[in-house]
């Protein structure tokens, strides 16, 4: 299979340092649905056929873990394996069958030049049903990193694995991996770290929903709701228990490849909506950009942070 390449985004993996509340806050507030529980892992889905869209782990302190994509079939993944091994990445796993891996499928593993783990798979069991509830999320949409390094990330993601250049900001790269604007972009940082992640909404009434419920259980709107310029996706941003920044999205632009042109960060600058093209989400909150910065909130030293994840999980869930 010439130029094999990334199809879409599957999921996130996350260290969470109490598994049982972090999960109760994913399915009671945020709104996906567990799929299968195995020790010290967690796995949940959203309203469409992909099995998982998150992985929570139980570990020492909040942290992401690893990005997982998919491929066409096996023979794409014996293809991207041969160019992540021709292109030297670390990290690099031999393709095998999934078998510990909720979802099953083909796949293997390597590191991003930042050391973040991927993950590419194919013939991962879907799920026969499609829930309809537009106040749940369907999917993952896209994830946003931070990087120091910003321009040797993006040429690694578009050289490895066929992603195309959307868009650039001052501040970001956007970059897509089917007809989505943006599955992956990166913010200029002073490191590797989340910036945040986006799961998709049917439509701006199931945002709108999923928002109140949020708020309903103690989470501000940290910034939105509004309209971006890149994408062109409405957004709501929220800190969920752990510190990792969470979004509401939907209605992100759909790339046609035969005539879809990249906008330069001299064009954003210029755009008469910045950031909100409806000129109503005003700007993020402070909080939320330490929190898009990768600072996740670390209890102060000495500090259980099991704890301060359960106290907080009691407030939000009334326990």
């Amino acid at each position: 299979m010439p130029n094999a390449r990334i199809t879409g985004l599957r999921s996130i993996e996350l260290g969470v340092p109490d598994l049982d509340r972090s999960s109760d806050f994913y399915q009671a507030v945020w709104g996906l649905q567990e799929v299968v529980s195995d020790g010290d892992t967690v796995y949940l889905r959203g309203t469409c056929a992909e099995h998982h869209v998150v992985t929570l782990r139980q570990r020492p302190r909040a942290a992401p873990l690893g990005v997982h994509f998919s491929a066409s079939d096996r023979n794409a993944i014996t293809e991207l394996h041969a160019k992540a091994k021709a292109y030297g990445t670390d990290g690099l796993t031999a393709p095998a069958e999934l078998a510990r891996t909720a979802g099953g499928g083909y796949g293997f593993r390597f590191n991003t030049p930042d050391g973040l783990p991927l993950a590419i798979s194919a013939d991962v069991v879907q799920h026969p049903d499609i829930v309809t509830d537009r106040s749940r999320p369907t999917k993952l949409a896209h994830v946003v990193l931070n990087s120091a390094r910003i321009d040797e990330q993006t040429t690694f993601f578009k050289d490895l694995l066929g992603f195309r250049h959307s868009d650039s900001t001052e501040m970001m790269e956007f970059i897509r991996c089917c007809a989505d604007h943006h599955s992956v972009a990166f913010a200029r940082g002073n490191g590797p770290s989340l910036n945040h992640m986006a799961y998709e909404m049917p439509n701006i009434d199931g945002l709108m929903r999923g928002a109140g419920r949020m708020k309903q259980n103690g989470f501000n709107i940290e910034w939105g709701v509004g309209r971006h310029g890149p994408g062109n996706n409405v957004f709501t941003y929220f800190i969920e228990p752990n510190g990792f920044v969470t979004e509401y999205t939907t209605e992100v632009e759909q790339v046609d490849e035969a005539t879809y042109v990249p906008n330069t960060a001299e064009y954003w600058a210029k755009f008469p909506g910045r950031p909100c093209r409806w000129n109503m989400a005003g700007h993020p909150s402070n909080r939320l950009r330490a929190a898009m910065g990768g600072e996740i909130f670390a209890p102060p030293e000495g500090e259980d942070p099991k704890l301060r994840c359960e106290d907080v999980m009691a407030r939000t869930l009334g326990r």
